[in-house]
């Protein structure tokens, strides 16, 4: 049986501050009751968020060109969100770009956990919920993405992605579906 992880990217203030206030609530209630389901079956929970330095020096082209302040070291804003069920216990993981796996640990994290299978959640579809179901499938690992679980703030360039990785690199999957796969497989004590 494959291991399964849940991957949640960028729920932070920075971002969930200026989301719309019902799909904010979606988001993190859906997850959270993936997060449940997994910690019921002893599956690691995995939580990976942007921060970068006050002078912008590890951050992306845009950041730096445009002097965008978001998820800055050390802020209220670079914090995941304070309704998400986030446990000391789960793993984070700091990324300084779109992808969750580029120059982080992410990817020996999951071989030493023995994870073969990926169900993401988290912001945005289009661009890095996209990088790390693209990056795990280069790793041979399978992906389920979280239906109720993802967004992202343009339906168009979301509606685009989930076409394109769905069947191929990528199974969309409801939040139901993914917790019902997991019953059966709760933890049992030792």
């Amino acid at each position: 049986m494959i291991k399964r992880a849940l991957v949640i990217i960028d729920l932070i203030n920075d971002y969930l501050d200026y989301w719309d206030a019902d799909k904010a609530v979606r988001l993190v209630s859906e997850t959270n009751k993936l997060a449940k389901a997994f910690r019921r079956s002893g599956l690691p929970i995995i939580w990976v968020r942007p921060e970068f330095r006050p002078d912008l020096s590890d951050a992306f082209l845009e950041m730096r060109d445009n002097d965008i302040k978001i998820a800055i070291e050390g802020t209220r804003g670079a914090q995941l969100h304070a309704d998400l069920d986030w446990n000391p216990i789960d793993a984070t993981i700091i990324k300084k770009r779109y992808s969750a796996f580029f120059k982080t640990d992410l990817e020996n994290l999951l071989e030493n956990l023995g994870v073969g299978e990926l169900i993401l959640c988290g912001i945005n579809t289009h661009a890095c919920i996209r990088m790390a179901a693209i990056d795990a499938y280069q790793r041979d690992l399978r992906v389920v993405l979280a239906e109720e679980c993802i967004d992202s703030y343009s339906e168009e360039h979301a509606r685009v992605s989930l076409d394109y990785m769905n069947g191929k690199i990528a199974k969309v999957a409801a939040v139901t579906e993914i917790i019902d796969t997991l019953r059966g497989m709760e933890a049992r004590p030792e």
